[in-house]
């Protein structure tokens, strides 16, 4: 069974490192590389949920590195490699030549065997050695075009953003060996000794929360989609933003044993799932309004965790990475042939682009939950199980549902309407040029130049067509994202939940549906009818939800500022007390030497010279009888016994 596991991470990861250190003169041979890859990794990954393998292998000292697939992660690598297989077939396309494509289809691929790492590990250090790669090459992959500040600085605030959460898996896992946990193994953590699952879960729901967006981390989504399209839509649907919430479908086990740990998740989901729908239904930026909305579904994910609904979770972490994918795919087709993703410079763009826009148009009313597409019968799911624990939850996760629909029709309506009857032209003058963009000739049924107001606005010389690899992944995408509503049946229902492990969830009754599905109906209606004809709405309420609640305003004015304050404090303290102790130390000690020499030089060395002296005067003075005469000594001699003599005679 191993021979299936191993090459499942293995395969992405080695030849993603070895495509994001080609140089350029294998560029064009790169994206068929791969695509090839991430084939024969959804290949393997089929293989592996059909045969459920478990391998380990010596890490530490009682410490195994441990990768399984069972129900849960046989879903979620399928997904991720289906996924990747879809995004990079899309990629090949539509990113141009003038990127370094090796490092670019390199990233993407250890990017997402990491990601097949974190779903499968079975052990806190092999986790975390993958959630570690996760995010650096989430920065790198967000940061692609690292020459632009701009882009370099969003990498920055997202990758500082999650990690300042991911300490809390440290946290966790050091809580984890006090407690006695030494294997570290995931399904042995609420077997800790108390107080510690305490703290072991609090670490995880901290690193989850950070990881999936939501509040009150949610900001770091909105910076990353300075990325590339194909980036965006890999990142934020089935990989880093998913990761997060598939942990805490992982460790439910451990969120029911703490008795405040679900709760306290299935509030933070379901009020991201309201709070940040309203910020995607403000926004005029079509890949704001996905990541906002990215942020609002996944909070069903993380309410279905809190709730102990694995099943419902599961199947609306599925549907929306099909769903959320093709629309991230959508707009990049969109941005490549138009040059702009401000919704109403897009209008008019589903009737000149027909494909993409039926594919826009399924996406949109999946994301919105309307009857029968899959995000209806899994957010019931989800709802089902909040009900369960409690009427308040479920009336918020409904009310999140309908702002749902808000957003996705909003969306749905601009790209929908017809040309404008006097497209006004661009204004003339330099506009700016992305790295992936490139002049190219129109393409049969192609839109004349300047279309409508505010097309080219982020983009010069678009080619005014999409590319030849867009129409299969994006179909392929949209169509799993229509049907993926089957799960909710009751027959794939129960063979889900069998396949979960989670036979005893709640299911949703047939009232529950039909409200749902009464309230996503008439709000899109409602939406469809307003839309050209919009309520005021306070402007700072519109402005608020616009800036994404102002959380990285209050980030920056809560921690980020205070943290710098205290480090330049520490750093005065460093240079005026610790360090300044030590200049004095030194200081003193060279006083001490200074004093020691003038000691020795005036004392000691002083005492030894005149003692040397005065050896030198006394042998001069004893040199002077030798002189070598007889009669000398002779007189010497009776002169010595003279006086001694006298001494003897004045002693007596």
């Amino acid at each position: 069974m191993s021979a299936v596991l191993w090459p499942l991470v293995v395969l992405p990861l080695g030849v993603g490192a070895v495509l994001a250190v080609t140089g350029p003169r294998y560029d064009r041979r790169i994206p068929a590389a791969a695509v090839t890859a991430a084939l024969a990794t959804l290949g393997l990954a089929v293989a592996a949920a059909v045969t459920r393998p478990a391998v380990s292998a010596p890490l530490f000292a009682g410490m195994d590195a441990g990768l399984a697939v069972d129900g849960l992660s046989a879903v979620m690598v399928v997904t991720v490699a289906a996924v990747t297989t879809a995004v990079l077939a899309f990629a090949a396309g539509e990113f141009g030549a003038d990127g370094d494509r090796g490092r670019f289809f390199g990233l993407m691929l250890v990017f997402s065997g990491a990601m097949l790492v974190t779903v499968t590990a079975t052990t806190l250090p092999l986790l975390l050695m993958a959630w570690e790669v996760m995010g650096a090459t989430s920065w790198a992959l967000i940061g692609y075009w690292w020459r632009r500040p701009e882009k370099a600085a969003a990498a920055d605030v997202a990758f500082l953003t999650t990690r300042t959460a991911d300490l809390g898996m440290y946290v966790a896992a050091g809580a984890a060996l006090a407690g006695g946990v030494t294997t570290l193994r995931l399904d042995s953590l609420p077997q800790a000794l108390s107080p510690w699952p305490h703290v072991i879960t609090a670490g995880i729901v901290l690193a989850a929360l950070g990881k999936s967006a939501q509040l009150p981390f949610s900001f770091w989504l909105s910076r990353a989609m300075e990325g590339p399209s194909p980036v965006s839509a890999l990142l934020h649907s089935a990989t880093m933003v998913a990761a997060g919430a598939y942990l805490l479908l992982r460790l439910e086990p451990l969120l029911a044993a703490t008795g405040w740990a679900g709760p306290l998740v299935s509030w933070f989901g379901v009020v991201t799932a309201l709070a940040l729908g309203v910020v995607a239904a403000a926004q005029t930026d079509l890949k704001q309004l996905l990541a906002a909305s990215t942020s609002a579904q996944i909070g069903f994910i993380v309410l279905a965790a809190g709730s102990h609904g694995v099943a419902g979770g599961t199947t609306q972490l599925v549907a929306h990475a099909a769903t959320k994918s093709g629309l991230f795919l959508a707009a990049g087709a969109w941005l490549t042939a138009l040059g702009t993703e401000r919704l109403p410079a897009l209008r008019g763009a589903a009737r000149a682009y027909p494909l993409v826009g039926a594919a826009f148009t399924v996406g949109a009313l999946t994301l919105a939950g309307l009857p029968p597409l899959s995000l209806w019968a899994a957010k019931d799911e989800v709802l089902a199980a909040a009900r369960s624990e409690g009427t308040g939850l479920y009336v918020v996760g409904l009310a999140a549902a309908a702002v749902a629909a808000v957003y996705s029709v909003k969306a749905l309506w601009y790209v929908t309407r017809p040309l404008p009857p006097d497209p006004r032209p661009l204004p003339r003058g330099p506009r700016p040029l992305l790295p992936d963009s490139r002049p190219a000739p129109p393409g049969p049924g192609a839109l004349p130049p300047d279309p409508g107001a505010g097309y080219d606005s982020e983009r010069r010389r678009t080619r005014r067509r999409t590319a030849r690899t867009t129409p299969v992944p994006l179909l392929g995408l949209t169509s799993a994202a229509a049907v993926l509503g089957v799960l909710a049946l009751p027959g794939p229902a129960s063979w889900l939940r069998s396949l979960l492990g989670a036979e005893g969830e709640p299911s949703p009754e047939a009232w529950e549906l039909a409200l749902s599905a009464g309230v996503a109906l008439a709000v899109a209606g409602l939406v469809r009818r307003w839309a050209s004809r919009p309520a005021p709405v306070p402007r700072a309420a519109v402005r608020c939800a616009r800036n994404w609640l102002f959380l990285e305003r209050t980030a920056q004015l809560t921690v980020v500022r205070p943290v710098l304050a205290l480090a330049r404090a520490l750093a005065v303290v460093d240079d005026r007390v610790i360090d300044g102790a030590v200049r004095q130390t030194a200081r003193g000690g060279l006083a001490a030497a200074r004093l020691a020499r003038r000691l020795d030089d005036g004392g000691v060395d002083a005492a030894v010279r005149a003692v040397a002296s005065g050896a030198r005067t006394l042998g001069r003075a004893a040199r002077r009888p030798q002189t070598g005469l007889l009669h000398q000594y002779y007189a010497q001699a009776a002169a010595g016994f003279a006086v001694l003599v006298l001494i003897i005679l004045s002693v007596r």
